[in-house]
């Protein structure tokens, strides 16, 4: 896998949260709430979804599958007017992201992910920023497909040399 890199001005979402871990793992939880409610979203400016993870300072420093982690499910707006009751909104701020394309079951991406993490960043001249991960679902996307396919968006920023 290899990255092509895009600097993002501050995008504007709205979706559903909560508290998860990778033990726990509520995604199901998460997008079974989300999917009927974002018809309800106005000012949408795309047909993609969203799945964005807020983690804690130092979570990859040392991975624990019980630490807990924001994850949301949402879309991209172009404002915050007429959001629903049941939904919220968050920014994620401006900056660099490494953008790998996965195709394959979206439940056999961990393999991905342990190269992006394990292999890729650390011989890249690229660190973790504290900003926001995002999956990136498009019309490509098939839930439960070896056909599907996302992207992974990784914040880094260069490392201090």
């Amino acid at each position: 896998m290899v990255p092509t890199f895009v600097e993002i001005a501050e995008k504007k979402m709205v979706g559903k949260k909560l508290m998860t871990s990778m033990k726990e793992n509520r995604i199901f939880e998460l997008w079974s709430g989300f999917m009927p409610l974002q018809r309800l979203i106005k000012e949408r400016v795309d047909n993609n979804l969203y799945s964005i993870e807020i983690y804690p300072n130092n979570y990859f420093a040392k991975l624990d599958p019980e630490a807990t982690f924001e994850k949301w499910a949402c879309v991209e707006v172009s404002d915050f007017t007429g959001i629903p009751e049941s939904l919220e909104s968050m920014s994620v701020p401006m900056g660099k992201y490494a953008v790998f394309k996965y195709k394959g079951h979206p439940h056999k991406a961990a393999a991905s992910f342990g190269y992006i993490f394990e292999e890729w960043l650390p011989a890249s001249d690229y660190e973790l920023d504290a900003r926001p991960h995002m999956e990136v679902m498009g019309s490509n996307y098939k839930n439960d497909s070896d056909d599907s396919e996302e992207e992974f968006w990784i914040p880094v920023s260069a490392k201090n040399m």
